[in-house]
């Protein structure tokens, strides 16, 4: 299309509805509701650029595209021919404008549901009518352009695609945002790619967006839901490599929510879980949306507003082969970081009339194939299916990225010095999945280092953050610091095994957990999970004590913490509590009891079982005043695991018996992670090998049956 009938025919569009202001942004035409309401039609635009003109490259935005693609169709019913793709060099400005016209702004029609996505590139640029004023903008596959020796800027301003979008003549209107602004935030390796593109400052924004935004009145009358992958300036929206393939961080953990996710609940709740998710798997960024309208904060994802169907999965049909004894599946409802280790012969429910058992035969990345049983009608492409049998190796391992700033022969010495710890691997930065990051670079926040010229090494995330206590001395060898690390890196390594237990969506026990801070009579409840899949036993339309916000959850250096768990079961309920406090020093619940008698008034306190009757509720710690679970410093993230089953943890017990020694339940560091973290899978595993038959299942893996074991995840930030 030329750009003259494209102005001419936003021009006419805005003409017809009228400048009057209305709100923003309404939850009621938001991402779940407008996506599942009944409507005559389902429009999307999703974008994904990998591949740059000016020579920016990234990794996972074609994977989002594909990820959005899948969920829509069979999530939220929308037609194949109804989603228009643009990728890579197809995804021009001029391409991008005419698609928006002619897929969307022609044929949506009132009542219609409206979807955009948005992978690639963003940027800040100066503003033309203030000299310190910077704007966002979305960079389209030919974004920098060389003309006549000259630099041109030809970006899509954000603030121009969301009049665009409230132009249309829909107000069911999702727009997907996962790109970033800010390049120069803190350090990060160049190998974890970030999509925030520095713009040089010799670059002049083109008449292109200049021209559209004099056709473009100030006030448009639609309203649109816009979801964001970063909160502040500041933050980089990251790339995650993931068991073979790359994808935006917030596409993946917001689509794999949204598969699983069954219940009604906020949208601050939505978003809080998926924080949560992002921050666990190493990112430092927390997502978005924006809203104008008041009183919006506590709107419901009710029922009737969900997807087409009220049921979440983990899986999806999407080839049938083999007369329909053998299937592909995409997992893409498994959760981030259980995903790398999703074993073989993982079992898997057909929800369709007649069922049936997938079971995993092979996994790459998402894409899994499975062997069908006991089926009594023929599987189709677009079949859910629900985890029933999870398999997870036991040969786990740690793995670390060498940054690629080191010199030759310290990445040599590090690989021999992780390569002498015990379930601990080096890798190339950039080539591999890695958990954390060895580097010697400090951040460019960390002001106790901004003016130290001599660097020293430490452990980071993926996101760049230095870790608390990692950091090493002035001039330390590449071994000794590598050495110094390995309590640490053991640390780590149990709170990957015990992150893997996750299983809030898929499990079928009925409990709920409720993080709640102390404050004198009555404790304030700052953040909730529980079971999604067996919440029958709750009244659907009950609101659940959902964060006012969508950033995770932050308790002050001092203050007093406990859990209310809920049993809504009809049967009796074991649990442990393991963690990483604020200092990534781990934690466990030592649930001391001291049995005395008259005839034996010295009897040593021992640890045993914390159990929680059917339809009863208890608190974790349980302890007199004086002696409650105190949040202590330093500054940084916080996470706790709560791990139900329904046989007592008789490993996890023992491990824990070692030390430290107490009269009473109390929160203490714990001093051998790896062995605690193994015991708690083992004997999840023995809670559910009595019912499973296990004669097919390798001795070298776990197995975890869904009617045995829940795991609930907390993240939450220590601030002073």
């Amino acid at each position: 299309m030329k750009r003259r009938r494209f102005f001419q025919h936003f021009g006419s569009i805005l003409a017809l509805l009228g400048a009057s202001e209305a709100g923003w942004f309404t939850w009621e035409s938001g991402y779940l509701p407008a996506l599942a309401e009944s409507s005559p039609r389902k429009l999307a635009l999703l974008v994904g650029i990998n591949q740059y003109s000016h020579g920016g490259t990234l990794g996972g935005c074609l994977t989002d595209v594909e990820l959005q693609r899948e969920l829509l169709i069979h999530r939220f019913g929308f037609i194949g021919s109804d989603i228009l793709t643009l990728t890579d060099g197809a995804a021009s400005r001029e391409s991008l404008e005419s698609a928006f016209v002619e897929h969307l702004s022609k044929q949506a029609q009132p009542g219609d549901v409206v979807f955009f996505h948005f992978s690639g590139y963003g940027s800040y640029v100066k503003s033309d009518t203030a000299a310190d004023s910077l704007l966002k903008a979305l960079i389209p596959a030919d974004g920098i352009e060389i003309k006549a020796g000259q630099q041109e800027a030809n970006y899509l301003l954000e603030e121009t695609l969301f009049l665009m979008l409230r132009s249309l003549s829909t107000d069911k209107i999702t727009a997907i945002l996962d790109t970033s602004y800010n390049s120069l935030s803190q350090y990060l390796p160049a190998e974890l790619i970030t999509r925030s593109y520095q713009t040089p400052a010799t670059a002049i924004f083109t008449n292109t967006e200049l021209e559209l935004r004099k056709q473009l009145p100030e006030k448009a009358t639609q309203e649109a839901l816009i979801l964001q992958a970063t909160a502040a300036p500041g933050q980089q929206a990251r790339e995650i490599q993931l068991s073979g393939m790359n994808a935006g961080l917030f596409t993946y953990a917001l689509t794999q929510y949204l598969w699983e996710i069954t219940p009604a609940t906020t949208i601050q709740f939505c978003l809080s879980q998926i924080n949560s998710s992002i921050q666990q798997i190493g990112g430092n960024q927390e997502s978005s949306w924006l809203s104008t309208k008041k009183n919006q904060q506590r709107a419901l994802l009710t029922e009737n507003l969900l997807p087409k169907t009220d049921i979440g999965a983990e899986a999806i049909i999407t080839a049938v082969e083999d007369e329909g004894k053998t299937v592909q599946l995409s997992l893409a409802g498994i959760p981030p970081q259980v995903l790398e280790s999703y074993g073989v012969n993982s079992r898997l429910r057909l929800v369709q009339p007649g069922d049936g058992e997938l079971i995993l035969r092979s996994r790459t990345g998402l894409t899994a194939k499975a062997q069908v049983t006991n089926s009594q009608t023929m599987p189709k492409i677009g079949n859910l299916a629900q985890e029933t049998v999870r398999i997870i190796p036991r040969n786990i391992n740690l793995t670390v990225a060498l940054d690629s700033k080191l010199a030759r022969i310290e990445r040599v010495d590090a690989t021999s010095a992780f390569a002498n710890i015990e379930r601990v691997s080096s890798v190339v930065i950039g080539e591999q999945t890695a958990d954390y990051v060895f580097a010697k670079q400090p951040t460019s926040q960390d002001k106790e280092l901004i003016n130290n010229s001599a660097s020293r090494y430490s452990l980071f995330s993926l996101s760049g953050e230095r870790l608390p206590n990692t950091l090493g001395e002035a001039g330390e060898a590449v071994k000794v610091a590598v050495q110094r690390l390995a309590p640490k890196l053991q640390t780590f390594l149990g709170a990957k095994l015990w992150r893997l237990t996750e299983n809030a969506a898929s499990s079928q026990l009925q409990v709920k957990a409720t993080l709640e801070v102390i404050n004198g009579i009555s404790p304030r409840g700052i953040m909730q999970r529980q079971t999604w899949r067996s919440r029958t036993w709750e009244n659907g339309n009950k609101k659940l004590n959902n964060p006012d916000s969508t950033a995770i959850p932050e308790i002050s250096i001092g203050s007093r913490v406990q859990y209310r768990v809920q049993n809504f079961g009809d049967r009796p309920l074991y649990v442990t509590l393991v963690g990483l406090n604020s200092a990534r020093m781990a934690i466990a619940l030592y649930p001391w009891q001291t049995e005395k008698t008259p005839e034996n008034p010295q009897n040593p306190s021992q640890i045993q079982d914390v159990v929680i009757p059917p339809g009863q509720t208890i608190t974790i710690p349980q302890t007199p005043s004086g002696f409650e679970w105190v949040i202590q410093s330093p500054t940084f993230w916080c996470e706790t695991q709560l791990i139900f089953s329904t046989a007592p943890f008789t490993q996890t017990t023992t491990a824990l018996s070692n030390y430290p020694h107490g009269e009473q339940q109390r929160i203490f560091p714990l001093l051998n992670p790896l062995e605690v973290a193994q015991a708690i899978l083992q004997d999840l595993h023995n809670a559910s090998t009595a019912t499973v038959d296990t004669n097919n299942i390798p001795g070298d893996s776990y197995l975890w049956d869904v009617n045995h074991w829940a795991s609930l995840g907390f993240m939450f930030q220590v601030v002073s």
